[in-house]
């Protein structure tokens, strides 16, 4: 990189325009570190904002637990743009669907004290086009706008939250994408075989639409998208799909289908005309417009091009081919697209839906077998270097090649902060869906609650391997220098393992959640996902406790001897705030004294 190229100075870097960049540019900023947030587009939000799909898909449990503070804050700030209503569009598709404007002005609102007190600059309309390394470490990485002068970006620690991963190959990092094929890791749902680079998962163009009834009566007079019929046939364009449970769902458009299936109207209705006032707009982001022809990864602008003439085609097909409910007649001609509700000039999508990203490549990888369920356990198999929370089944769309969708099951899992790191550069951290894991397990990870928590501890963890002046891995391989890590995460919120009645704000929140997430949870604990830390423990249970406390500090015994013997009758909660409170003060004696 040339040296004439003005420069830009950060301690933490984050790179994308989505919801894992929000979120990791909000964790490095809380730490108190200086952040440059880069961002593609002028509107923040990705998944929520120019991909248009502000239906959140989100775990049965979102309104009571297993999410952070900050992003239960993020949808209390949308709500709060419709003073309150639960869900402004009464999609049925999720508890949470709303306008992309009000997405963008709850994502301001986090973002602005830290803008405000100069932690964090947000830089809009720039992309990465090229990187440099010193040895082992990302020195900079030089972004690139439409309107203004390149800039090198040098940061101590880079965050990729870029929704394909685009970082990973600027940096010279080892990457993944498509399938790894089933002779990799045993998958069920992984392409039978070996690696299958180019069978990435297919991509959607959304697009909102508005319904004025009394346009039915009018035959449409537009001419039908290039290539309309091929799109209609071979898609095939209908309203009767494939289900998650392996059995055709009949849906209608704006009545209950043949199975009693909710209308297909309400699937992503993103404005309730009769809670807010005015019509009715819907996402239409369905298999109808899922793209599967090119790769998104290899070819990003025909892919988005292509897609999109494949939406227009579907809208084509809605308005004058798709079955009335009534059976008189075929199309709705009053479906017409909706550009202020989606915030573009077209109401079609600014950046494609993608469903998958370049993966970091490591040894150990996340797998479809990590996230499953666990006979007798309520969770997935725990990860003590948790760094988060997540819940989604494991949901593959059609790869290119390969049209069949695939679907599993997951028990509520964690993010690994080992899932993060790259190998090398050794200072570059995966914020999206581009952390390590397969192709199966990341599909779990890639929705809007899913990406932030994995944004949410990459920024965590930079502005860490900052303040400790370690590299990321150095954090995440010390026991000790990990316990720090995680004290700060959940002091802010961040649950690390699961235990729904025990929510922020419980004095004993904290240390539930450092010693669940180092294996203390046994017997009946175990098998819920409520803890019931009021009750008492038994043996076996205290000596779990014991055991995960003497974890937390890398101790291979017992260090705890000499607690009073009256503390062993605590109950369960309540002694596991006195075991953490003597790991707190241990490893704040290690770490020279600082505060934790």
């Amino acid at each position: 990189m040339s040296t004439t190229v003005p420069a830009l100075l950060a301690d933490v870097a984050v790179v994308g325009s989505g919801l894992g960049a929000v979120a990791a540019a909000l964790a490095a900023a809380r730490a108190g570190r200086r952040v440059v947030l880069a961002a593609r587009f002028d509107r923040l939000g990705g998944q929520a904002t120019t991909q248009l799909v502000p239906a959140l898909d989100e775990h049965p449990h979102v309104e009571t637990g297993g999410v952070s503070a900050s992003y239960q804050a993020f949808r209390d700030l949308v709500r709060a743009r419709y003073d309150g209503v639960a869900n402004p569009g009464g999609g049925w598709v999720s508890r949470l669907c709303f306008e992309p404007s009000a997405a963008e002005e709850a994502i301001g609102e986090l973002l602005a004290p830290h803008v405000a007190e100069g932690r964090l600059t947000v830089l809009r309309g720039r992309v990465p086009v090229e990187a440099r390394r010193e040895g082992g470490r990302l020195a900079s990485v030089r972004l690139r706008g439409r309107y203004v002068p390149d800039t090198d970006l040098i940061a101590e620690v880079f965050c990729d939250a870029t929704e394909a991963g685009d970082l990973l190959p600027l940096a010279g990092a080892p990457w993944v994408v498509g399938s790894e094929g089933r002779d990799a890791y045993g998958e069920p749902l992984a392409l039978a075989g070996g690696p299958q680079p180019g069978a990435v998962q297919s991509c959607t163009v959304g697009f909102v639409v508005e319904h004025d009834p009394a346009a039915d009566a009018h035959p449409v007079t537009d001419p039908a998208p290039e290539g309309y019929e091929r799109w209609r046939d071979t898609q095939p364009f209908t309203l009767e799909i494939a289900g998650w449970d392996d059995r055709e769902h009949r849906y209608r458009m704006f009545e209950h289908g043949p199975d009693g299936h909710l209308p297909f109207w309400t699937y992503r209705r993103l404005r309730q005309g009769a809670v807010l006032g005015g019509r009715d707009a819907a996402l239409i982001n369905w298999a109808g417009n899922d793209y599967a022809d090119r790769s998104s990864i290899d070819h990003p602008e025909e892919a988005y091009a292509q897609a999109k003439r494949l939406s227009a085609a579907f809208l084509h097909w809605l308005r004058t081919e798709c079955p009335r409910d009534d059976g008189n007649g075929l199309g709705y001609p009053g479906l017409r697209l909706a550009p202020d509700v989606a915030g573009t000039a077209d109401g079609y999508a600014e950046e494609p839906y993608l469903r998958e990203s370049r993966r970091l490549r490591t040894a150990d990888p996340i797998r479809q077998q990590d996230l499953e369920p666990v006979p007798g356990l309520v969770r997935a198999a725990n990860r003590p270097d948790a760094g988060g929370l997540a819940m989604y089944h494991m949901d593959l769309h059609s790869r290119i090649g390969h049209p069949a969708s695939a679907y599993a099951l997951t028990a509520p899992f964690q993010v690994p902060l080992s899932s993060l790191v790259a190998a090398e550069p050794g200072n570059l951290l995966a914020a999206a869906k581009n952390l390590a894991a397969t192709q199966v397990a990341a599909s779990a990870y890639r929705v809007h609650q899913g990406e932030w928590a994995v944004g949410e501890a990459a920024g965590a963890l930079a502005a860490q391997s900052c303040a400790r002046s370690l590299a990321p891995i150095e954090v995440v391989s010390n026991r000790r220098e990990l316990t720090l890590l995680q004290v700060r995460l959940v002091g802010d919120g961040v649950p690390i393992a699961w235990a729904l009645d025990v929510p922020p704000g419980d004095p004993r929140f904290v240390a539930v959640q450092l010693l669940a997430a180092a294996g203390a949870l046994r017997g009946r604990r175990a098998a819920e996902l409520d803890i019931k830390p009021q009750e008492s423990a038994d043996a076996a249970e205290r000596q779990a406790l014991h055991d995960a406390a003497a974890r937390l500090l890398g101790e291979p015994g017992s260090v705890f001897e000499d607690l009073n013997p009256t503390t062993w009758q605590m109950s369960w909660g309540d002694l596991a705030v006195a075991l953490v409170q003597r790991v707190l003060d241990q490893a704040a004696h290690s770490a020279g004294g600082t505060r934790v």
